[in-house]
């Protein structure tokens, strides 16, 4: 772990992950040639995930709120006039986004979900949970601690936290 405030990121690889970037092949997929997220002969690279875009039914916005800004502690980003007309709302926090948009007619996301990482999932479960959002947790991903919540609409968001190895006294 590093010093908090050497300014440096903590290390946070997981317990039993591979150490360094793990490299894409010449067919976009992990293998043991080129960079992290580059293609071999395609110019070009996946730098990360720019956002995160869920679905809400029409007319919605003001039931997101009180867990996208409250429960989650995001601020809500203005969107550009014209995608505003189309309703939803623009949550975040540093690289994070997440957007919601309006779907007719809207189906939840029950299976397919965002993962988030976090620091202190201890305190955004009990946060969530006193927003009045039940949590679901689990131990099927290893070197992880995580739980999942339901959005106002039944929309699945996951929450990870790596467990960093404790090197022996």
């Amino acid at each position: 772990m590093t010093d908090p405030g050497s300014g440096a990121a903590p290390d946070r690889t997981p317990v039993g992950a591979p150490a360094g970037p793990v490299p894409v092949s010449s067919a976009g997929s992990v293998g043991s040639a080129g960079s992290v997220g580059s293609v071999a002969g395609g110019g070009f690279a996946l730098r990360r995930v720019h956002h995160v875009q869920l679905a809400i039914p029409r007319g919605a916005e003001e039931r997101a709120r009180p867990f996208y800004a409250d429960a989650l502690g995001l601020t809500e980003i203005p969107k550009p006039p014209v995608l505003a007309a189309r309703g939803g709302a623009w949550f975040g926090r540093g690289d994070l986004q997440i957007h919601l948009g309006v779907e007719d007619p809207f189906v939840p996301a029950r299976k397919a979900h965002p993962a988030l990482e976090v620091d202190g999932i201890d305190a955004l479960a009990a946060r969530i949970t006193a927003a009045g959002f039940p949590i679901r947790s689990d131990d099927d991903l290893p070197g992880h601690r995580h739980i999942y919540t339901d959005d106002p609409f039944g929309n699945r968001l996951e929450f990870v936290e790596p467990v960093v190895a404790t090197p022996p006294a």
